[in-house]
């Protein structure tokens, strides 16, 4: 099948201007040690936003003909675009809010590869190093705020959902709109937008003219989840676990809304990290909620950190369904906490850093199949590091679900193998399936082919 394309030559407006001899040979070159093909990877998904595509090998084979280069001039930069989807472009002229996601692509994996990765003062070996970078990264993308006072709420959620789910995330962004609170997503389809769209509407009728609608993703996922129109502060980090710490670190509460694997790796991060020992009288305000369908969604996931996790686990969030008003007043006295938390320890607002991440939670797993196989899923271990080990699992089946190298391993050595105990093992396959039996593994309307097979 053809798709209509369309080439262009566009320009940086403020942003990234200038580009040194190096960076610009390394973002031409095709090598493996290049930055040509993540670029051009990041580049197709923001062209591709608003599409139906969920899977980071079909888009690619889509559109293989796309081609995007920098070209260097003497007053800056321009970028040449060949093979686009038309869908970017109105009157063949591209849109706005696609043209400034590009060139903020651009900007963090110039920043990453030139100023963290290939830089010495950034230990990433060590925790403090790691965190180190994660904020720079958003200190470079002009995220870190640091005349405000807390009000940035982290949404997540399923890019699949069905449309009485998006319904009610969009009620939840209102509520939380018109309490004056900016929204932070990953950026994409689903429960990622829903919300970023009722703020919008709530902070319309409060008459903010500078509402927040930051979206954070990383190479590997942004395909499957292309970054929606709302979004007005897009940031690239490097990989999942730069990519969730950026999250909590920014965040100053967490709501989440019905989801599938990915968002079940983003529960148990966040329970993981604050189940730590350190964390324990540190204040972050997590609810999960739903409209009134969605009941069985989160009984389903209480059930299953009841039963790996423990009881402990469950006093750190709470479950609030089909209230959204309820939710946004949950959410504003638990920030109000954060608030007076921070400022009795002269805390910074505007970034957690006494949030205590184990290096477990830092270190980015590489979703191969020995790596699956070879999981901790067992109990006689710390909470928080059994939680780890679990965020992994289904950070792997995320890889396996829409990640163009996860869904290529497969596709040549088959599914991926969890191993466990017996007991943990069953809770997890029932969680997985329950995922597939309600068409939260993939978008509606395509047949899902597990990428896994859990072992009891």
């Amino acid at each position: 099948m053809n798709y209509d394309v369309v080439d262009t030559l566009i320009s940086p407006e403020g942003r990234l201007e200038i580009l040194s001899k190096a960076e610009v040979a390394k973002l031409l070159d095709t090598s493996q040690g290049g930055l040509y093909q993540i670029f051009r990877k990041c580049a197709l998904a923001v062209l591709n936003s608003g599409s139906s595509i969920d899977d980071g090998k079909e888009l690619l084979e889509r559109y293989k003909d796309f081609e995007i280069r920098v070209i260097q001039r003497e007053r800056g930069i321009k970028l040449d675009i060949r093979s686009a989807p038309a869908h970017a472009f109105v009157d063949g002229k591209m849109i706005k809010g696609i043209h400034e996601h590009l060139f903020a692509v651009l900007r963090d994996i110039v920043y990453v590869n030139f100023e963290v990765t290939d830089n010495p003062r950034f230990d990433l070996s060590r925790p403090e190093g790691i965190t180190d970078a994660v904020f720079h990264i958003l200190r470079n993308a002009n995220v870190i705020r640091p005349q405000n006072n807390p009000n940035l709420v982290v949404c997540w959620g399923g890019h699949s959902i069905n449309s009485v789910e998006y319904d009610y995330s969009k009620k939840v962004g209102y509520q939380l709109g018109l309490r004056e609170f900016d929204i932070c997503t990953g950026c994409g389809p689903g429960a990622m937008k829903g919300p970023m769209k009722g703020a919008n509407i709530g902070h319309a009728k409060q008459r903010l003219q500078n509402g927040r609608y930051l979206g954070i993703s990383e190479p590997g996922i942004i395909a499957a989840e292309s970054p929606n129109p709302i979004v007005n502060d897009l940031v690239i980090m490097p990989d999942i676990e730069k990519r969730l710490e950026a999250f909590v670190r920014v965040g100053h509460g967490i709501v989440v809304f019905p989801g599938g694997a990915g968002t079940a790796e983003e529960i148990l991060y966040i329970l993981g990290i604050l189940l730590h020992p350190d964390n324990a009288e540190l204040p972050f305000p997590l609810v999960f909620t739903g409209p009134s369908t969605s009941r069985e969604y989160f009984e389903r996931i209480d059930g299953f950190i009841r039963a790996t996790l423990g009881e402990a686990a469950t006093k750190r969030y709470q479950i609030i369904v089909d209230d959204p008003a309820e939710v946004a007043k949950v959410m504003h006295t638990g920030i109000r906490q954060v608030r007076e938390f921070r400022k009795s320890r002269s805390d910074a607002y505007y970034f957690n850093w006494g949030l205590r991440i184990d290096p477990e939670f830092q270190r980015p797993f590489k979703p191969t199949h020995e790596n699956m196989r070879g999981l901790s899923l067992h109990k006689e271990q710390p909470v928080h590091l059994l939680a780890a080990q679990l965020r992994r699992a289904f950070s792997g089946i995320v890889a396996g679900n829409v990640k163009e190298e996860g869904i290529r391993a497969i596709e040549q050595h088959g599914k991926f193998e969890i191993h466990g105990e017996s007991e943990m093992m069953a809770h997890l396959d029932a969680l997985l399936q329950s995922f597939v039996e309600q068409s939260r593994m993939k978008l509606p309307g395509k047949v899902y082919v597990p990428c896994y097979r859990v072992v009891r």
